[in-house]
């Protein structure tokens, strides 16, 4: 089978996928949206753009789970201090991202490829990094079925490069039914993303700036060193 046609088997799986799932889990959702309106208020779904495809600015949709409590300097507080007993319910159970399914059906995502990230991340990956945007974002990736969030950044998008460079159909379905067994034992995931996730950003800025102050001080011990005669 030709790379075109597995790319058209793996939309129409997509696709035929992600509106069984909508069909099947409407009264949940329905549900869900319920309780974040009674629990949060508005807006019940947030929306957020990240890179997909090509770096190309992609809008994702998930069900709301923090609150929108500020300091007394009208700044949003840390992300744990905002989520609600609901929110971490949500997210440990993945129930949040479920809205994402409609991204799928769009054509955003695919259910399967690298999670997409943070905007701010792209200045701070690797060349070799940028790979894992090769291939369409999913719902679920080689890296989430492999530590998800408690991954170090290195590691995780490695993992994310491993996969866009040996996609296969056989590899997407392994990860689809191992994504299931975790979901459905609550596994490999932390509800408040101040417990495991850094910032990537801010820890590569700090490895830049530690690598720097590194260098120059080799600098003035070779520069500084003494002189006779």
């Amino acid at each position: 089978m030709s790379i075109k046609q597995s790319l058209l088997l793996k939309r129409s799986l997509d696709l035929l996928l992600s509106a069984s799932a909508l069909l099947m889990l409407w009264p949940i959702l329905i549900g869900i949206w319920m309780l974040v309106r009674w629990r949060l208020g508005k807006p019940v779904i947030f929306c957020q753009v990240r890179p997909g495809w090509h770096e190309q600015p992609v809008t994702l949709y998930k069900f709301r789970t923090m609150t929108d409590e500020r300091d007394e300097g009208g700044n949003l507080l840390p992300d744990g201090q905002r989520l609600t007993s609901l929110g971490r319910m949500l997210r440990s159970s993945s129930l949040d991202e479920l809205p994402e399914l409609f991204n799928v059906l769009k054509g955003e995502l695919s259910l399967v490829g690298p999670r997409p990230l943070y905007t701010h991340y792209l200045p701070w990956y690797r060349q070799h990094e940028r790979i894992r945007h090769e291939v369409k974002p999913g719902l679920t990736g080689w890296a989430q079925v492999n530590g998800r969030n408690y991954l170090p950044w290195d590691q995780r998008l490695a993992m994310d490069v491993w996969y866009a460079e040996n996609w296969s159909l056989a590899l997407d379905v392994k990860i689809l039914l191992k994504t299931v067994k975790l979901v459905l034992m609550s596994q490999g995931v932390s509800a408040d993303p101040d417990e495991a996730e850094t910032d990537l950003a801010l820890e590569r800025a700090a490895e830049s700036a530690s690598l720097r102050s590194t260098h120059n001080r080799a600098g003035l011990n070779i520069g500084g060193g003494s002189h006779n005669g």
